[in-house]
């Protein structure tokens, strides 16, 4: 059995009656003095503290510390490396607070987003440990004086 020429609703360019009559009355509520305009401003706001701020800007990418230490090659890519990933952290808590704060969020919607957030905080937080260990063991590995472990460990403290 063949079927010719069906038409469906997806097909015929036709707009079906209920979807005519919501368009008409949002657009008389649009039009009306009893419906609130959307503030472009609204939404969540998030504070950072001094500290905070001062670690996001350097963390920005301002890495001339590292970069002029004098220490080897591999020992300031892992440190910028390390910087990069405490930012990553620092921003998904910021979020994770932010979800959090939001009362606009169904319960549903919360408790996925912050699974979605904790499951990406928990592999920041792997690739920081893995990046950390990587960095004691380069330092081992290179014979660093104390001299350059003492700045190694100060620039790492900075981040």
């Amino acid at each position: 059995m063949s079927f010719v020429g069906g038409i469906t609703n997806g097909s015929n360019n036709l707009q079906l009656l209920s979807e005519s009559s919501k368009s008409n009355e949002a657009d008389e509520l649009r039009g009306s003095s009893l419906v609130a305009e959307p503030v472009l401003g609204e939404g969540v706001k998030v504070s950072l503290s001094g500290a905070g701020l001062q670690k996001s800007s350097r963390a920005a990418g301002d890495d001339s510390d590292i970069e002029e230490s004098g220490l080897p090659e591999n020992i300031q890519k892992l440190l910028k490396m390390i910087r990069k990933l405490q930012q990553q952290i620092a921003e998904k808590l910021a979020q994770l607070q932010a979800v959090m704060a939001d009362k606009r969020l169904s319960p549903d919607e919360v408790k996925a987003r912050i699974g979605s957030l904790q499951t990406a905080l928990a592999a920041l937080n792997s690739g920081l440990l893995t990046a950390n260990a990587s960095l004691a063991k380069a330092m081992r590995d290179a014979g660093l004086s104390p001299e350059q472990v003492v700045k190694a460990s100060a620039l790492l403290m900075k981040s």
